[in-house]
């Protein structure tokens, strides 16, 4: 598919990757402003997200903000679709699901009302944010902002629901779990934002998790490839699509805690400094690259192992093809070939969840693989390095290979690429392993 053309919405705007802009000096910076479900849990939190934006526009911001729904409404909504029927429409599903978004929106509209702020708020379908017709994971085409910037101009603060689109047949359309993360993405693109600040429960992106490494610490910058890989490989800041969409069109992002009391944080500044956070840019804006930022762990990992696989062309695409055709996504590969050549084993994982539905699709594949074994596991756990600086580093590898075996853990499956390492280890060493490697690329705080 096309990507969608977001510049030539915006006469009289310079594209945002060149850092030139024209802008109305009725505002000192444009910037979108995104909490999630725990940021505006209920009233009280909401009144606190409204503090966060009142002290932009009091600086002489421009502010679009994207909202998701209260923490746990979309669980409800979701589940009162599923007891009304198992097999219901998808888009009337999408119209129930939505709801949750709407009621933030209008909330958090009549609060900053009640500070004398200029606010309304903005479903999807009224911007409109155009998106394809694929109900319950729709992807973004276009975002029409005329009137939005139009409505910031005059000082108005746009209160816009998140996750929500509109189809080609005027139908609401979601865009999945995480979408208002990339909703704010998109619309900071879209705007032409300086800036999109994601307001959420942590104060940052930290080098590991702060529950297993007391000694972890927040990363003041972090690149969009290094967090991209954070996001894929467990670390549950930011959503997937959202960092992707940011990288392509340059978004720079501001990962900030809305449980900070508003008049203790300092007011948007481009460069991110004075800004309690961590901001997602371009690596070169990070002066000095470490060679490894951050570890990470997924433990949604499960283990497959077919074993005694005659060693012929076309073994792996007997075994990989009807997966690939159950849509099951293999991540980690690893083969062994006996002494003879004869025979080979092939261990590979998938997610946790589809480990029984893996399983179901080798066992009657199994006259084409011609296997005489197979086996299936879910205590493993993927523990991750990631850093840009790897690139130019060698090393990094053997280190950790043997800072593991020293600790006396066994890799089970390894994948690497130019920013990451990945390993396959049991279960039960994952906090070991972790503060071993945490210690290890010197990621304590001091």
């Amino acid at each position: 598919m096309r990507q969608p053309a977001w510049g030539f919405l915006f006469p009289g705007m310079v594209d945002i990757l060149r850092g030139a802009r024209q802008r109305d000096s009725k505002f000192m910076a444009l910037l979108v402003m995104k909490f999630g479900g725990t940021s505006v849990a209920d009233i009280e939190r909401i009144g606190n997200a409204a503090r966060h934006i009142k002290r932009e526009v009091d600086a002489g911001n421009a502010c679009a903000i994207v909202v998701s729904a209260m923490a746990d409404e979309t669980n409800r909504l979701v589940e009162l679709t599923r007891k009304a029927s198992a097999l219901h429409d998808a888009r009337e599903y999408d119209a129930v699901v939505s709801a949750g978004e709407q009621v933030t929106a209008g909330i958090l509209a009549i609060v900053l009302q009640s500070m004398s702020i200029q606010a309304r708020s903005w479903q999807g379908w009224q911007v409109p944010i155009t998106t394809n017709d694929a109900h319950g994971a729709a992807r973004i085409k276009e975002i029409a902002t005329e009137e939005l910037k139009s409505r910031l101009g005059r000082g108005e603060v746009a209160v816009v629901c998140g996750f929500q689109g509109l189809a080609p047949d005027n139908r609401i359309t979601t865009l999945g779990r995480g979408g208002s993360d990339t909703s704010a993405v998109a619309l900071a693109a879209a705007l032409g934002a300086d800036r999109c600040d994601i307001y959420t429960d942590v104060d940052g992106v930290y080098t590991t998790d702060p529950r297993i490494v007391a000694k972890a610490r927040r990363l003041e910058r972090v690149s969009y490839e290094e967090m991209l890989e954070m996001a894929s490989l467990g670390a549950k800041v930011l959503q997937t699509r959202s960092v992707e969409l940011a990288m392509v069109k340059g978004v720079r992002l501001l990962v900030r805690s809305s449980f900070q009391a508003p008049q203790d944080c300092a007011a948007m500044r481009l460069d991110g400094n004075d800004s309690p956070g961590t901001l997602v840019c371009d690596e070169d804006e990070i002066v000095e690259q470490q060679v490894v930022s951050g570890i990470t762990y997924a433990r949604d990992e499960a283990k497959v192992a077919i074993l005694n696989v005659a060693d012929k062309p076309g073994v792996a695409a007997a075994i990989f093809g009807p997966l690939a055709d159950a849509g099951i996504n293999v991540d980690m590969i690893v083969q062994s070939v006996s002494d003879d050549g004869a025979l080979t084993n092939m261990t590979f994982t998938v997610e946790a969840t589809q480990l029984d539905r893996t399983l179901e699709t080798l066992k009657s594949s199994r006259t084409e693989i011609g296997y005489a074994d197979l086996h299936g596991s879910s205590d493993v756990v993927k523990v991750s390095v990631i850093g840009i600086g790897m690139r130019s580093h060698a090393g990094v590898a053997s280190s950790m290979f043997r800072a593991l075996a020293e600790k006396g853990i066994n890799i089970q499956a390894i994948s690497t690429s130019e920013i990451k390492i990945s390993v396959l280890i049991d279960a039960a060493y994952t906090e070991l392993a972790v503060r071993t490697l945490h210690t290890l690329y010197g990621l304590d705080a001091a």
